[in-house]
């Protein structure tokens, strides 16, 4: 499954904004838009640091690279969902700390 795939599934299972706004809802909005936007971009997505392996010059399988992609995209999924709960429970603290765009490698 390739990335962009993945990207744009992630935007459909997880919605675009709640119906009721919470702190966080518009910047939540914006960073979907974004993602569906990069969903055409082969370098857009989802990633994971470098492994150890990979310093050490290993090469990976394709089955390896299929395990990291699923990983990341779970992450990337996982942190969102935290951003929009905390959202809904009006903590703006907490869902601006979730990464968005640039800011983490989910």
């Amino acid at each position: 499954m390739n990335r962009a795939a993945l990207v744009a599934g992630a935007a459909l299972i997880l919605g675009i904004a709640s119906a009721h706004a919470g702190p966080c809802s518009s910047e939540i909005a914006q960073f979907e838009r974004a993602v569906r936007q990069s969903a055409g971009d082969p370098n857009a997505g989802p990633f994971a640091r470098q492994s150890i392996g990979a310093q050490l010059g290993w090469q990976p399988t394709p089955a390896s690279v299929r395990r990291a992609e699923r990983r990341a995209q779970a992450a990337f999924e996982a942190t969102l969902a935290r951003a929009k709960r905390r959202d809904a429970r009006g903590d703006r603290a907490g869902c601006m700390r979730a990464p968005g765009p640039g800011q983490a490698n989910v």
